[in-house]
């Protein structure tokens, strides 16, 4: 499918410096974003799609499924009759005030200095962005994985603005996701080139944050669909594993697998795209999201949603669980709220939402 074009693309600045959860103020801070379609009179056809971690405001290019409106396809978004706004994250590379950008009250670079910015500083941010276009209410909010944290906290944080909410692959972490990214932030930190933080554009910690993009490809993925694709066959250019030259290959592997020849293959290509402190600082924020943070009972959280929400689980995703999600969803429904729980049946894993996207758009469409 032909990805659509944005009808604009660019940057808002927040009118005001925007105090953080964690007790810092990043000074008026920038969002880049993205618009599809255009606005009715009524203003009341926006539709918020909130990107996953590494994903950019420009959702035409990563999620081109997303969007209908002919004869052959059907999409969930349809630019005849919706206006489709994507916000960039703050800390991200892809324009968002982030570690690569300026501190005006030191007139450096943040590098590592870049504040922790939480899920609900994002909506915030994002909530003043629709504010200024003169968006009161949306007409949905949908998300994966970390996109989907924010759809999530934008109902329970302004319920008055969204009148449904599609959450898909998530639910806060478990200690095995808090684990895997601990793992993908010391994989960067080890790297000789990342100096704490202070590295020069040019000279980024490639080894660590390629090495930290392999580990979180294997929590996006599954074991079956590992076996299916690579097996224990050896990597292509007559590679052969079970070569020892007595030099130190029957050590180091220079003969790889297969799927060692896809990771290797996944690290070295993030490196054309992304920021090692961006990295880190995303995967923060997805780490210390927790909806019910600060409310003293479930109820004092969801309660406070009025939209209608549909949680989607990815049947083999092990990063957030599908048991997880249906949890999230019957918590959010047992205080009130209108919410039904639905599972993508794949091999594909937490990706799922991405690499099978007509699979999705189908789910999405069934009847409650």
């Amino acid at each position: 499918m032909t990805a659509p074009a944005p009808e604009l693309e660019g940057d808002f600045v927040l009118d005001e410096d925007l105090l953080l959860e964690c007790g810092r103020t990043l000074v008026r801070p920038t969002l880049h974003y993205a618009v599809y379609g255009r606005l009715n009179a009524a203003r009341d056809n926006g539709v918020l799609v909130c990107h996953a971690l590494s994903g950019s405001a420009l959702v035409g290019a990563w999620w081109p499924e997303l969007f209908g409106g002919n004869s052959e396809t059907r999409g969930i978004v349809d630019l005849r009759r919706d206006c489709v706004i994507c916000v960039n994250l703050l800390g991200s590379c892809y324009g968002s005030t982030g570690p690569g950008s300026v501190d005006p009250a030191t007139g450096e670079v943040y590098g590592a200095k870049f504040p922790l910015i939480s899920i609900r500083d994002n909506v915030r941010a994002q909530a003043q962005l629709l504010e200024s276009l003169g968006i009161a209410t949306l007409s949905l909010a949908i998300g994966g994985s970390i996109g989907g944290m924010q759809a999530l906290e934008l109902a329970i944080l302004f319920p008055e603005r969204v009148k449904e909410v599609v959450v898909i692959g998530v639910a806060p972490l478990s200690a095995m996701g808090l684990a895997l990214n601990h793992l993908q932030r010391r994989a960067i930190e080890s790297d000789p080139d990342w100096r704490d933080g202070a590295y020069a554009p040019d000279r980024q910690p490639k080894k660590g944050l390629a090495l930290a993009r392999q580990v979180a490809m294997l929590s996006y993925k599954s074991a079956s669909l590992f076996t299916e694709r690579f097996a224990r066959r050896p990597n292509r250019n007559r590679e052969d594993p079970w070569a020892d030259d007595g030099r130190g290959s029957g050590l180091t592997g220079a003969g790889r697998f297969d799927v060692a020849g896809f990771l290797d293959y996944q690290g070295e290509r993030f490196l054309d795209r992304f920021d090692a402190n961006a990295y880190l600082a995303i995967v923060r924020t997805m780490d210390t999201w927790d909806p019910l943070r600060g409310y003293e009972r479930a109820e004092d959280a969801y309660g406070r949603i009025r939209a209608r929400l549909t949680f989607v689980g990815i049947s083999s995703d092990w990063l957030f669980p599908p048991g997880d999600v249906r949890r999230l969803a019957e918590s959010v429904r047992e205080c009130g709220v209108q919410a039904d729980y639905r599972e993508m049946v794949t091999d594909h894993g937490h990706d799922a939402f991405l690499a099978e996207q007509t699979e999705l758009v189908r789910l999405l469409h069934l009847p409650i």
